[in-house]
């Protein structure tokens, strides 16, 4: 197995004072790169004639390689660590999120009219007509994300709790890239009724809900019930967020090897909600030779053990992962760390597109099949090609919200990956580049707009 690369999620900051002597920054830089460090930002703190201290922001694979640094660096001669700071930690602490005003409160009329008793008059117009609500309040501007706790990214089912430091993470995200209020709610629940029943009494507040970190297969059911029974947009990030940027970075790949949609086979690992959108979704764009696999292997007819989303993929083939994998064009994985070897991708179609994506550990590392792919991407932001869904979700509901969309369809997801995918020209475009920037400024404007043109044409944009 490669080895992780270091990169921020395990960043730390040590202060260091040693002896003001030549050569001294060079042997702690040493023995940081000795045990794997990858040395960012040195900052001079204070110096005099005896000594001198420094910070070192660094970066590590793992919380162990973190400490096995501190260690290696505390027991060089005269150097002393001052303190040790987890730089994730430290950006979490006290929350991430806050709410401010919008208007000033300077005067007893400010108070008079954006509380008691002006605000009363407000109160009532939106009683005499609820649509006013839109205009008069945040609500208009405004998404709940939505969560149980039950699927916390890769983690499992870590609870209401600890499912919190992701959703105010989703809530910077809606703001910094589609100016969006979004707010956590994290429900102590994970009965499939109380959620919907919850989500449906919260509804006067937002404008749309975003499921997010919701078992399979209990999403697909709050998720379609929820779109059936309330007329404001519900998105289950890990089911449709995933599919449109997988779609949107498979169009650019497929330019790339020449191959069309209708004619390629793709392997899928991973058939809980992530894996079954996927599908949906490809299925909707054209693709005819679809092949899930789950921990058990091909979801196949003969297995007893299908529950009604995966029985939708099954087909007559029988076997492993390795037996699906071999001819494939593409494969998506979103399942498991190291589930695929070179042998299975040596197996595939000519020029295949692996879209490794578990997340932090891909199916199979990059460095190990690099020189044979046509296109490799991963979840990871330290390599090439990361499908985030960031590129979807602000977007989404920047459009949605605009154009007063009771609810998404399919149609409109293809919009938004086609969207995505546009903003590659074909003059960026090669193996390395088959998905914008998230900090591309233009995305979430581009698939809002998308967005919002397939709304009306799909009849459900209320403006």
């Amino acid at each position: 197995m490669v080895n992780l690369t270091p990169n921020p999620s395990y960043s730390i900051t040590l202060r260091i004072k040693a002896p003001n002597r030549t050569g001294m920054l060079a042997t702690i830089t040493q023995a940081i790169a000795n045990v794997g460090g990858s040395l960012g930002q040195v900052s001079l703190i204070s110096s005099s004639l005896k000594s001198i201290e420094r910070e070192f922001v660094i970066d590590a694979a793992s919380s162990n390689q973190a400490e096995e640094i501190t260690q290696a660096v505390k027991s060089l001669n005269d150097v002393e660590i001052l303190k040790v700071y987890d730089r994730t930690f430290d950006l979490h602490r006290g929350g991430k999120i806050h709410i401010t005003s919008q208007i000033p409160l300077t005067s007893q009329s400010d108070l008079a009219m954006a509380y008691t008793p002006g605000v009363g008059r407000v109160c009532q117009a939106i009683a005499e007509d609820p649509e006013k609500v839109y205009s008069l309040t945040i609500k208009r501007n405004t998404v709940a994300i939505v969560t149980d706790g039950s699927a916390v990214l890769g983690l499992g089912n870590l609870g209401a709790e600890a499912a919190l430091p992701v959703m105010e993470g989703k809530a910077m995200l809606f703001k910094e890239f589609a100016n969006i209020d979004a707010f956590p709610i994290c429900l102590n629940t994970q009965d499939t009724e109380k959620i919907i029943e919850t989500i449906k009494n919260i509804i006067p507040v937002f404008g749309g809900i975003n499921l997010e970190d919701i078992s399979a297969p209990r999403c697909f059911e709050i998720e379609k019930r929820l779109q059936a029974e309330v007329n404001i947009p519900i998105f289950h990030d890990d089911q449709h967020g995933t599919a449109i940027v997988s779609l949107a970075a498979l169009y650019n790949a497929l330019k790339l090897v020449k191959k069309n949609l209708e004619d390629i086979k793709i392997v899928i690992n991973g058939a809980g909600a992530a894996g079954i959108a996927i599908a949906q979704l490809l299925q909707k764009a054209g693709v005819n030779n679809i092949i899930l696999c789950d921990s058990k292997g091909i979801l196949s007819k003969s297995r007893q053990d299908l529950n009604s989303q995966k029985q939708e993929f099954a087909v007559e083939l029988t076997g492993t992962l390795a037996d699906a994998i071999r001819k494939a064009d593409v494969f998506l994985g979103v399942s498991a760390p190291n589930v695929v070897t070179p042998e299975m991708v040596y197996s595939m179609a000519k020029s295949p597109i692996v879209f490794a994506m578990a997340n932090p550990i891909p199916e199979i590392q990059p460095e190990l099949i690099s020189d044979y792919v046509a296109v490799m991407a991963t979840g990871r932001s330290d390599y090439p090609n990361q499908i985030n869904n960031v590129l979807a979700f602000p977007g989404i509901f920047r459009g949605a919200l605009d154009c007063r969309a009771s609810h998404l369809t399919e149609n409109i997801f293809l919009a938004a990956a086609q969207a995505i995918a546009s903003l590659v020209s074909e003059d960026e475009l090669d193996k390395e580049h088959i998905v914008p920037s998230v900090f591309d400024p233009r995305v979430a404007s581009t698939v809002a707009e998308a967005v919002m043109l397939a709304a009306r044409q799909e009849g459900v944009a209320k403006e």
